[in-house]
């Protein structure tokens, strides 16, 4: 038996391996170890290997699958490894074979890897959240992407830049990416696979054999980049099934430009799908998410992860809010239809993928009953918006399935087939004959029970059934002795502590008719399901569409309740560079406020213009300018998701990329402390925006030096106003940035009110025009608990800077006379000329050591250095 563990394990790699013998899965060896420190079980050992205990660990079958979540869930991979032959099977194949019969060991073979990205089952995945596979690789300077959810069917192509692949995974938010060995990409933990298997023209055929077609051209232009990378995904599933694909539908080709573009750091810092802790606590996504469906609510997350940049198609999702929010009564009855929809997509990815239970068939055919009706419903409303329109025919054209379905099924199916019981009667003459013999074998026993009581007087006389024996009959000890008897009737079974169990002739006969008729009625359930599985099947591209169609009813619907319910704006959209909001405000914030019940949120006006691009914002810490910066970020978001907007009204221009440097962190793992954070989150933000961008900055140079930090945050500043031209909101407390205002047009000085009160201080959290008076970082540090000596001492060190500041013209002495970003860049490029030239003029082989000596020292003193 080891030796045929070891082989299965050599097989699975760095997957744990689950070796099933009889009720159990074992593990051994390190697997063992792990996997009992993960689950919290027992570690024992078994026999000996190599000398040395082997240590073993186990759970039960039936309930593997919390098991298997568990250990997905801390970061592991399993191999299934299942008994492919009876007994019998091994004992038959041990005599053809020569080998002693006694010895015949079980054939077993790896069935499945069960890995983060490969999940189907209920129990493994998250209602809420989509269960994405990436893979990428390079080819011919470009990145190929390809990414599915393999419990929806949805699959994705799509091609990016190198420099662009952290934040197109960040947008994805795959469980689990699968790279070709050898390919440097910035991913933890990532699946290496063979370089192989990322050919493209492999790709592009097992792309068109998957799907029976002849060409791909029908479904989007796909790159050489996205096909390898869809084959390199194919590959990998096909890997993970052991020769066995997934329901997935025909492949996408998305187009990155669509699509709002926002790095890592980002959405990070504007915490949209998961907050702080890293769960959805605290996010957007939980604050505005009222799905009635998980479908729904996988739909709001993708769409909150990839807002749009086309206006057609983000007023068509806002027509369809808006239709829904200007009906209460529509919307209720919508929703509360909703509620009753199982996952349609995931139950239809289960069967495909021949991991279905009847219990699934029994969603697919509530599923589209409730689409059915939704149709009907819908359909009559007048002055319907276009995304609902085209939405209508995916909800139909499933009845003769559901006709077939209901009446093949009983009213609620059980998760498990082996069983039966999920057919309804009158659905096969047949089955229900084979019922009835069963059932009358099954009365006939009940009878013969009293009976045998009656003619034995033993009152506690009982007929039972178990796995092992069968039928038998059972009598307590002490009345066993009359049924011993050679001509009582009765055969001797089995002696217990306290029951002595017999058989008779006549149960004999009733439970043989009740197993034989039992086991044609599991067989003929078993046929009826494959068979519907397969008529459902043939179906998947339908189901699939309503289930999606189902989903966008329910975001929309869900955006519409979230609007109704705080008094929401619909936004204006257009291909401006305009951003006005009026009275807007922070989601989340609002939202926890409201339920702590204590205080109002403060609503603030933002507008920005070609004319006056970017606000400096200053005032105290604890003033509300970090909200205020993401709350504008948040709201331009939720308007290209196609979503109402905190807000009493808002102009969206259309943002191509936004961008967010809020609150850095340290990275001690790529070896970053918190400046070099923020300088390479600034440093991105230079590099990328465009005018149409929008840019949230916050304390950019507070990590370092007083000088540095202030003269970075000014350049900074420039370029954003000078170079990058985006429109920008720009938080700091360095007072001396108000200079600016001087020399930069499209520059406007903001700040946050506060007032001391009786020595407190007092956070109005208004935003105002002109710069701030002050910081009152030492009211702050009072409010914090700072102890009073500390916090007097700190007063009389800042009455002496600011006496010396007043004497010397402070940190910003001499800045005013500084040229402006572009010339500063022009100047140094004249000067980097000058040298060029000279460099350029040279006759390098013409020089003598000592003539080339002298030029090296005339060059180091034209470029200003000693």
């Amino acid at each position: 038996m080891m030796e045929q563990y070891l082989a299965l394990k050599r097989e699975a790699g760095d997957c744990l391996l689950f070796y099933r013998m009889g009720d159990f899965f074992e593990l051994f060896f390190d697997d063992a170890k792990r996997a009992a420190g993960v689950l919290d079980i027992a570690l024992t050992s078994r026999g000996e290997h190599g000398g040395e205990p082997v240590p073993m660990c186990g759970v039960p079958v039936h309930s593997a699958e919390s098991y298997l979540a568990r250990l997905i869930r801390a970061g592991c991979r399993v191999a299934i490894a299942e008994q492919v032959e009876t007994p019998d099977e091994a004992k038959e194949r041990a005599k053809r074979e020569g080998s002693p019969v006694s010895k015949a060991l079980v054939a077993r073979d790896i069935v499945r890897f069960v890995t983060a990205g490969t999940l189907t089952e209920d129990a493994l995945l998250e209602p809420r959240r989509a269960n994405t596979l990436a893979a990428l690789c390079e080819v011919r300077g470009r990145v190929g992407l390809a990414h599915c959810d393999i419990s929806t069917g949805r699959m994705v192509l799509e091609e990016c830049a190198p420099e662009a692949v952290e934040a197109a995974l960040a947008r994805i938010g795959a469980r689990e990416v699968v790279l070709p060995d050898g390919f440097d990409a910035p991913v933890e933990d990532a699946i290496v696979r063979p370089d192989a298997d990322f050919a493209s023209d492999s790709g592009e055929a097992r792309l068109k054999a998957l799907h029976g077609v002849a060409t791909l051209d029908g479904f989007g232009g796909f790159t050489r980049a996205m096909l390898a990378a869809g084959g390199g995904l194919l590959a990998y599933l096909e890997h993970a099934g052991r020769g066995t694909l997934p329901f997935l539908l025909l492949p996408e080709a998305a187009q990155g430009e669509a699509h709002l573009a926002m790095d890592a750091a980002t959405r990070s810092s504007l915490e949209i799908i998961a907050g702080a802790k890293g769960g959805r606590e605290g996010s957007l996504l939980a604050a505005i998410d009222r799905c009635s469906t998980g479908a729904g609510a996988r739909l709001l997350a993708e769409d909150l992860a990839a807002p749009l940049t086309d206006r057609v198609r983000i007023e068509d999702r806002l027509a369809l809010v808006r239709f829904l929010h200007d009906d209460p009564l529509l919307r209720a009855d919508l929703r509360g239809v909703l509620r009753a929809v199982p996952d349609l997509a995931r139950a239809l990815g289960r069967l495909v993928a021949g991991r279905g239970s009847p219990r699934d068939l029994g969603q697919i055919r509530d599923g589209l009953g409730e689409a059915r009706r939704i149709r009907d419903h819908l359909g009559q409303q007048a002055d319907r918006p276009a995304l609902l329109e085209a939405s209508l025919p995916k909800l139909g054209g499933h009845g003769a399935l559901v006709d077939h379905l209901e009446r093949a099924l009983v009213p609620s199916p059980p998760t498990e087939r082996q069983n039966g019981g999920y057919i309804a009667q009158g659905y096969d003459a047949a089955l229900d004959e084979l019922r009835e013999v069963s059932g009358n074998a099954r009365r006939a026993i009940a009878a013969m029970e009293a009976r045998y009581r009656d003619e034995t007087g033993i009152a506690a006389l009982k007929i039972k059934h178990n796995g092992v024996l069968g039928y038998f009959i059972e009598v307590p000890s002490k009345h066993a002795d009359p049924l011993m008897a050679p001509d009582s009737g009765f055969i001797h079974r089995q002696t217990m502590a306290g029951a002595v169990r017999f058989n008779s002739l006549q149960l004999h006969e009733e439970a043989s008719r009740i197993s034989e008729a039992g086991g044609r009625a599991l067989a003929a359930e078993e046929s009826h399901f494959e068979e519907l599985v397969d008529t459902v099947c043939e179906a998947r591209e339908a189901i699939a569409a309503t289930a999606g169609a189902i989903a966008r009813l329910d975001v929309a619907a869900g955006q519409a309740e979230r609007a109704a319910e705080g008094n929401w704006c619909r936004p204006e959209i257009t291909d401006d560079t305009a951003l006005a909001i009026t009275a807007g405000r922070h989601p989340v914030v609002e939202q926890a406020l409201r339920a702590a019940g204590n205080e109002r949120f403060v609503p603030n006006d933002c507008r920005l213009a070609p004319y006056d691009r970017l606000w400096l914002i200053g005032g105290p810490n604890m003033g509300g300018k970090s909200t205020f910066l993401r709350q504008n970020a948040l709201i331009v978001l939720m308007a290209q998701t196609g979503g109402y907007v905190p807000a009493e009204a808002a102009r969206i221009g259309i943002v191509d990329r936004l961008f967010s440097r809020v609150g850095a962190s340290d990275n001690l793992a790529r070896g970053r402390s918190t400046f070099m954070v923020e300088m390479v989150e600034t440093a991105a933000i230079l590099s990328q925006a465009t005018e149409r961008s929008f840019v949230i900055l916050d304390e950019v140079g507070r990590g370092t030096s007083t000088y540095d930090g202030l003269a970075l945050a000014w350049a900074v500043v420039e370029a954003v106003h000078g170079t990058n031209r985006s429109r920008c909101l720009f938080a700091t407390h360095y007072h001396e940035l108000a200079r600016l205002a001087e020399s930069c047009d499209a520059l406007s000085l903001h700040h946050v009110r506060a007032r001391e009160w009786k020595g407190d201080l007092v956070l109005l959290h208004e935003l105002a025009e002109g710069p701030a008076d002050r910081s009152y970082g030492l009211a702050v540090a009072k409010l914090a608990g700072l102890p009073k000596e500390v916090v007097a001492r700190a007063k009389s060190v800042l009455d002496r800077l600011e006496k010396g500041r007043a004497e010397t013209g402070g940190l910003a002495a001499g800045l005013g006379d500084l040229p402006l970003f572009s010339a500063a860049l022009k100047a140094q490029e004249e000067e980097c000329d000058s040298l060029r030239e000279t460099l350029r003029a040279l006759d390098v082989d013409a020089l003598s050591p000592r003539e080339a000596l002298d030029r090296l020292y005339a060059l180091k003193r034209e470029a200003g250095e000693d």
